[in-house]
């Protein structure tokens, strides 16, 4: 093969364990074509090269020994994944996105999903770009200026996990860990035409926890379901050092992936019975994958939740959390914010205690509205965006408030408050050329089954990746 970057994790196995190709070769393919497209797409804000070959080197060692001496390897062993830039990384400066942010901070923790991912023989790259915190639905900062989609260098790859997604579409690795808030890795993932997972709150456990609580979850990117669930296997594998985190389950994600959608039941919600404003082409795209899901043997009903728009809940426990970071800095580092952040946190400021027990008690009933309704379905389908990726543009660019944060993505944001598993999948371009997503979302704890019924309906399109080169 002349260009490995395309392939999948799971076919860069097969290549593996035949011997066809070696980690070194898959890995340097992928780091040389960072260095000829990152510098357009700004999706990487460190790369270490000498770190991602020497441990290529040793899983090519495992490799061959695996081949003749029937030696274990990783499970995803020599595989590049990236690591989005809010997570700790040992080795490697942890900056947030932000200029506030000591770069000579101490470098020898890893966070559970690293730890895993080092132990299952993952070759890490680097690490991706993020917003200030990752307090936006978009990637740009002060620190690392804009990020960029790889369909078209004009719009946005979507945020907070906007470098991950944008590296995954690319093919500059075919994994990325991911966090996602209020959608920052459904919504990326919507906007760069990959698939990208947010687990059940929990079953990936997370150190140190984000300091926008609860909402905040950790997720694969990948180009593939299949991808997704093989790290799922990793990424889900327990640490004490996450209090919130589920009790292990020992599932095996790939398992039932092909067990298909028949008998399930599947309410689909072209609005969640709020959103006013849905693009015609998501909204057609979502319409069909209903249509698909339907003559697969799923039983689909046209019906809303029954809940009404929980944007002011999401922002407003959002808003309090990026009050309590600025609240650290000193009057320094609070200069050198991005003004989105600095924005968030002025509006934080007047959050008082008993605005905050208002809105935790809402987003209780919330969930537990959620609960019930799941009782009669196994999915919900919907519109992962109500747009496609809009133009990318310097931080600050227009005032922030709530409806400037999340508006535009009505359909993530409330699988956040309620924690419940939801999977953005890639639906077709638009007329324009720019991806669509469509989102599945399940019960608490149906991970396994979110994923089945996604690998089920992602297998009725193409695997369709942008053209980076032409951009060159």
């Amino acid at each position: 093969m002349s260009d490995l970057t395309p392939c999948t994790a799971e076919q860069w196995q097969t290549l593996f364990r035949g011997g066809a190709v070696s980690p070194v070769e898959v890995t340097q393919d992928v780091l040389q074509r960072i260095a000829r497209l990152n510098p357009l797409l700004n999706a990487f804000c460190l790369v270490d090269e000498e770190s991602a070959l020497a441990s290529a080197r040793v899983s090519e060692k495992r490799w061959l020994a695996h081949r003749h001496k029937g030696a274990a390897v990783g499970a995803l062993e020599g595989i590049p994944v990236s690591i989005k830039d809010l997570i700790l990384t040992r080795g490697w400066p942890t900056l947030r996105g932000s200029r506030t942010v000591n770069p000579r901070q101490a470098r020898d923790v890893d966070a559970p999903v690293t730890a895993r991912l080092r132990e299952a023989g993952a070759v890490l790259l680097g690490k991706t770009t993020t917003p200030e915190f990752g307090c936006k639905g978009e990637t740009n900062s002060l620190l690392t200026g804009i990020s960029r989609n790889p369909w078209n260098l004009a719009h946005t790859p979507g945020g907070s996990s906007g470098g991950a997604s944008a590296a995954v579409s690319a093919g500059l690795g075919a994994l990325a860990v991911g966090t996602d808030g209020a959608g920052s890795v459904r919504i990326p993932a919507a906007f760069c035409g990959n698939v990208g997972f947010k687990p059940s709150f929990g079953r990936v456990p997370a150190y140190p926890l984000s300091p926008f609580g609860s909402v905040a979850h950790l997720g694969p990117h990948a180009m593939t379901v299949t991808d997704v669930a093989l790290m799922m296997n990793v990424i889900t594998q327990p640490d004490a050092r996450d209090w919130t985190s589920l009790p292990f389950d020992g599932m095996d994600y790939t398992a039932a992936l092909n067990h298909g959608v028949k008998g399930m039941r599947i309410a689909y919600s072209p609005t969640l019975g709020y959103a006013k404003h849905v693009h015609a082409e998501i909204a057609a795209a979502t319409a069909q994958a209903a249509q698909y899901l339907q003559d697969l043997g799923a039983v689909v009903e046209q019906v809303d939740p029954g809940i009404t728009d929980p944007l002011d809940i999401t922002t407003g426990l959002w808003f309090a959390g990026a009050y309590q970071v600025w609240r650290t800095l000193s009057p320094a580092q609070q200069a050198m914010t991005d003004p989105d952040f600095a924005a968030q946190a002025a509006i934080g400021e007047t959050l008082d205690a008993n605005a905050l027990h208002q809105l935790t008690q809402r987003r209780g009933a919330l969930g537990s509205h959620m609960r019930q309704f799941m009782q009669r379905f196994d999915l919900i389908l919907t519109p992962s965006t109500a747009v496609p990726a809009f133009k990318a543009l310097p931080a600050g660019h227009s005032p922030m408030n709530s409806e400037a944060m999340l508006g535009w993505t009505p359909f993530s944001y409330p699988f956040n408050l309620s924690q419940q598993p939801a999977i953005s999948l890639p639906c077709g371009l638009t007329t324009d050329g720019l991806p669509m997503g469509v989102q599945l979302v399940g019960p608490m704890f149906g991970d396994a089954m979110v994923l089945r019924a996604a690998k089920a309906l992602q297998d009725g399109y193409p695997l369709l990746r942008p053209d980076v080169d032409q951009f060159e």
